[in-house]
């Protein structure tokens, strides 16, 4: 049975994916820490757009989990046809005063969680002769940003890692896409820790983020940015120094971090 995995699938853009696709006639895996939410989220894409919708609970900052989600797939004959890495975490703050171990496990779940599972499913979809691989980065991969270092350079590696290997499996029929949002309308700041997270006006809400990622697809993108006012920042942010933009964004969010940690 062909299936499409998504990772971080209980809520926001991940679940924002599962709604979109399983009302496309997507057969899902789920993959999710929260086993209670994700299995009634399978239970109600079912019943709804009458798909089979499988769930795997997993804390894919354990290093072992994308071997025991690829096992589990195998094991029941599931044909990962699309993989959408979407799970992520960030953090934000002063580095020098920020928990090590959060940052740590933020780099295992934002970039050695992706590469493993990306490389599990990799090899199947070629053996096939065709696949789709979503990674979500974020708009803040285009460029250095103080006071959230570790999670921009997390997204600086996925964005590096998606368009090189976008190039590399271009011959084999397989796409792979680098989507990049913006500030989110998600429980993202508070499943980070954020205690004081940066209002940004205009947030787009995940179903448009979804949308942005579907038609890119069909274009033949390989990489989406979500959002006008996002793109605008994505490209200040590949032609700009980063001398310059470094230290305007650290002037504008210092007050914030520093100075209340003090």
């Amino acid at each position: 049975m062909k299936v499409t995995l998504i990772t971080g699938a209980s809520s926001g853009i991940g679940e924002a994916f599962a709604r979109q696709l399983a009302s496309d006639g997507h057969d899902l895996v789920l993959v999710a820490r929260r086993e209670k939410i994700i299995h009634e989220l399978c239970d109600e894409l079912m019943l709804k757009h009458k798909i089979m919708a499988h769930y795997i609970v997993a804390d894919l900052t354990e290093r072992n989990a994308p071997d025991d989600i690829f096992s589990e797939t195998e094991k029941h004959g599931l044909e990962v046809d699309w993989l959408i890495n979407n799970a992520g975490v960030g953090s934000a703050g002063d580095f020098a005063t920020l928990d090590a171990g959060h940052e740590l496990a933020m780099i295992d779940l934002n970039i050695a969680a992706l590469v493993a599972l990306t490389h599990r499913y990799l090899a199947p979809m070629r053996e096939r002769g065709h696949g789709t691989i979503i990674n979500v980065s974020s708009a803040a991969s285009f460029q250095p940003i103080p006071f959230m270092a570790t999670y921009a350079a997390t997204k600086a590696f996925v964005s590096s890692f998606s368009e090189a290997i976008a190039e590399e499996n271009r011959p084999y029929g397989i796409r792979v896409l680098t989507l990049c949002p913006g500030s989110t309308e998600t429980n993202f700041f508070a499943a980070s820790g954020i205690d004081r997270p940066i209002k940004v006006k205009g947030q787009q809400r995940s179903e448009q983020v979804v949308e942005t990622a579907l038609k890119a697809l069909k274009s033949g993108k390989s990489v989406a940015v979500s959002g006008f006012t996002n793109l605008v920042g994505a490209l200040l942010g590949r032609h700009v120094p980063h001398t310059i933009t470094t230290r305007a964004v650290g002037k504008a969010l210092r007050g914030r971090y520093q100075k209340a940690e003090e």
